[in-house]
């Protein structure tokens, strides 16, 4: 067709001024002149200082290209182009997306064969606004010229980047079953209960003491599930000022109250999508937000505060309390649904007191850590210390017992610390130490750690553990319940310890 043939530079018109009622005749034909030379002289000179210029009708073909344009793309002569559509020409371009949207594309990348061009895309638009065409120039061929941008972008995307890897460093958890120490049956039975908790998916209530290691349980079973590279996310609610909890738990959308922020705020149910949700202190959670929480756990979706949009989330539960819930549930401070709800599954963590046989490691353990952390050389505690230490009740646990060591290892340089050590942070430690019995059938002495070579360490321990509550009992004429008292433990747990050290106990009824 003739059109095919014409290659000169399109003229481009001028619109009338928006309102020429006040300007003289004359003045308006200047006028119109004037702006249709300049946009003429404007396309001239981008057709010149650019790699590339093409012009595309309403249909996304080909009204006009100039010669070094389709040169760059194996097309012989401009006029070969004409009529064609664009992509048969330029494979990836987006100027049928510029003519069906009527929107511009400034500054993209175009990608073609093995080049790379900074381009510009403009829609064409009639008197009445309707799109038209598309016009487009390829202003470099090369990335040089805007270097100084391409680095300032690159420089922001390299630290979004490590805000990114930081942020889900933090998220992600420190420890694993291999960070929870002992050897003891307890400690033993804890891990295998909680390896298969962590295969499931239903809410999980960890029950213990105060610095038993709930968090620590909590993030082991979460690095075992199949949630570990997804976000874990802890919340304290304890800690946290019961007016915030609803926004903490659930976020706030924008503009949801007067100082919001107009961009809203996330929440952890949000943070914790695809990942596990650990609620420290649960007991603590006010009635309102149990009932919120409760429908979080029914029907996986939330609203945010301000909002009325509903969300939808995944994320595990696991709550933890060192509170009695059942009893907060029969004096109506808990709800029981609630209680029901999130104890699908349960772990208590044993305390301290419970676990003798792990005293020893656990102090070995965190004498390395303290020593780590400090960059000093590790310290050791002396034999005689560990008997002492088996018989302090430990109403902090495992977390008063690194706040003992520390201590210890503050006001000592001694590589190796003994009972003069301890009794610094723990006065009343050597009168602790078990009677000594007074029958020559009885045991004389508390048992000296044997050389590892000779016998393994939870045979001695276990020889320990049987001497200490034969002591205790014959230091109360065999009274069990006198015995538990004295010891810390329950009289319950005495009765197991007997049974599982093979000791005869006492009548139960005393």
């Amino acid at each position: 067709m003739s059109s095919r043939k014409t290659v000169s530079a399109p003229t481009i018109s001028s619109a009338s001024p928006a309102s020429d009622t006040a300007i003289h005749p004359d003045l308006v034909l200047n006028y119109q002149a004037l702006r249709s030379r300049a946009m003429q002289t404007l396309f001239d000179s981008l057709d010149r200082l650019c790699e590339g210029t093409v012009v595309v009708d309403q249909n996304a073909r080909i009204v006009w290209i100039n010669a070094r344009y389709a040169a760059r793309f194996g097309v012989g002569s401009p006029a070969d182009a004409i009529g064609r559509e664009i992509e048969e020409v330029i494979p990836n371009s987006l100027m049928r997306q510029v003519v069906v949207t009527g929107e511009p594309l400034l500054l993209d990348v175009l990608e073609a064969s093995d080049q790379y061009f900074i381009v510009t895309r403009l829609p064409i638009k009639d008197d009445e606004g309707k799109t038209i065409g598309a016009l487009g120039f390829a202003l470099y061929d090369q990335f040089f010229p805007l270097s100084p941008l391409f680095s300032k972008f690159m420089h922001l995307k390299e630290e979004l980047a490590s805000a990114r890897r930081s942020l889900a460093e933090a998220r992600r958890t420190k420890y694993s079953f291999a960070s929870i120490i002992g050897v003891s049956p307890a400690c033993i039975d804890l891990k295998r209960q909680a390896r298969r908790a962590a295969q499931a998916e239903a809410p999980l209530l960890i029950l213990g003491e105060t610095g038993t290691g709930k968090e620590l349980l909590a993030q082991a079973i979460h690095a075992a599930s199949l949630r570990a590279h997804q976000p874990f996310i802890a919340v304290n609610v304890a800690a946290i000022p019961e007016t915030l909890l609803e926004t903490e738990f659930f976020g706030v959308a924008p503009g949801a109250y007067t100082g919001a922020d107009r961009k809203g705020r996330v929440g952890k149910f949000s943070l914790a999508e695809g990942g596990t949700l650990f609620l420290d202190e649960i007991g603590d959670m006010p009635l309102q937000l149990q009932t919120k929480l409760l429908r979080v756990l029914q029907e996986n979706e939330f609203e945010a505060v301000g909002s009325n949009k509903m969300i939808k989330v995944d994320a595990r539960i696991i709550a933890a309390t060192s509170t009695d819930l059942q009893e907060l549930v029969r004096t109506g401070r808990f709800r029981a649904d609630l209680y029901y709800r999130l104890n699908v599954l349960s772990l208590t963590l044993p305390p301290l007191r419970e676990r003798i046989q792990d005293l020893q490691p656990l102090c070995e353990h965190i004498l390395e850590a303290i020593a780590l952390r400090s960059s000093q050389p590790v310290r050791d505690l002396d034999r005689e210390v560990y008997p002492l230490l088996a018989v302090q009740s430990w109403p902090g646990n495992i977390r008063e017992l690194r706040n003992v060591l520390e201590k210890a290892v503050m006001m000592s340089d001694a590589v190796h610390l003994g009972v003069e050590d301890l009794q610094r942070i723990l006065p009343g430690l050597a009168l602790t130490t078990p009677p000594q019995p007074k029958s020559a059938t009885q045991v004389t002495a508390l048992p000296a750690a044997a050389p590892a070579a000779i016998r393994r360490y939870g045979e001695a321990m276990a020889d320990f553990e049987r001497q200490l509550l034969q002591q205790a009992l014959d230091a109360c004429l065999g009274k069990v319940g006198e015995a538990a008292r004295r010891l810390g433990i329950g009289r319950a747990t005495l009765y197991k310890k007997l049974a599982a050290l093979g000791m005869a106990g006492a009548d139960q009824s005393q």
